[in-house]
């Protein structure tokens, strides 16, 4: 008799065990530091392409040194930030490192604008498919930012729903992941000006 009650309430833990959320909750997290790596890759990439591209449009462009000087000096702002698995845990720097692949964006949209003004550089080649390289990065960048978002929704409902809670709270001390916020002032449409 003792020995049924002491199986029947062991099969009862184990199975309380296996509703926790406990596994759950640390397979959405390493989907997390997944996504991140994606993230940190399609960065990278945009890092490496950068140094090519200025260095054709100098080429070009001797005069525009500004607006070459502002794309090197965002991409230098870039890599000061340590892109690391350990900014998802602090709010703070992964806003700092947002703002910086922000600026990073801003530089070289203004680079492009640049490139309008110089006819033979629009047509070289090599430009041509360094440009094409950068547009498949900013397209790559905004899909792994898509992802990391989704997958950080998923683990912090998995922290924050009933019984997960209990098993966070008790055993894990998991904290919510930030994911990426628009920019400041995304929500206004850019103007377009054709007058000049």
């Amino acid at each position: 008799m003792k020995k049924t009650l002491f199986v029947l309430l062991l099969a009862a833990m184990l199975s309380g065990l296996y509703g926790c959320g406990y596994n759950t909750m640390q397979a959405n997290e390493e989907a997390v530091k997944a996504a991140w790596g994606d993230v940190e890759s399609a960065y990278q990439r945009r890092n490496d392409l950068i140094p090519n591209l200025v260095e054709v449009v100098k080429g070009y462009a001797k005069h525009e040194k500004e607006t070459l000087q502002a794309v090197t000096e965002a991409r230098a702002k870039v890599g000061s930030i340590q892109m690391s698995r350990a900014l998802l845990d602090d709010p703070k720097a992964f806003t700092q490192f947002q703002e910086a692949q922000g600026a990073m964006s801003s530089a070289l949209s203004r680079l492009m604008v640049v490139v309008e003004q110089y006819p033979d550089l629009k047509a070289n080649q090599n430009f041509l498919d360094l440009q094409h390289q950068l547009e498949g990065t900013e397209n790559r960048i905004n899909v792994a930012r898509s992802r990391y978002n989704k997958t950080v929704e998923t683990f912090n409902t998995s922290i924050r729903i009933f019984p997960n809670s209990i098993t966070n709270s008790v055993l894990l001390h998991l904290k919510l992941k930030e994911p990426f916020k628009a920019e400041a002032g995304a929500e206004k449409a850019p103007k377009v000006d054709f007058s000049k």
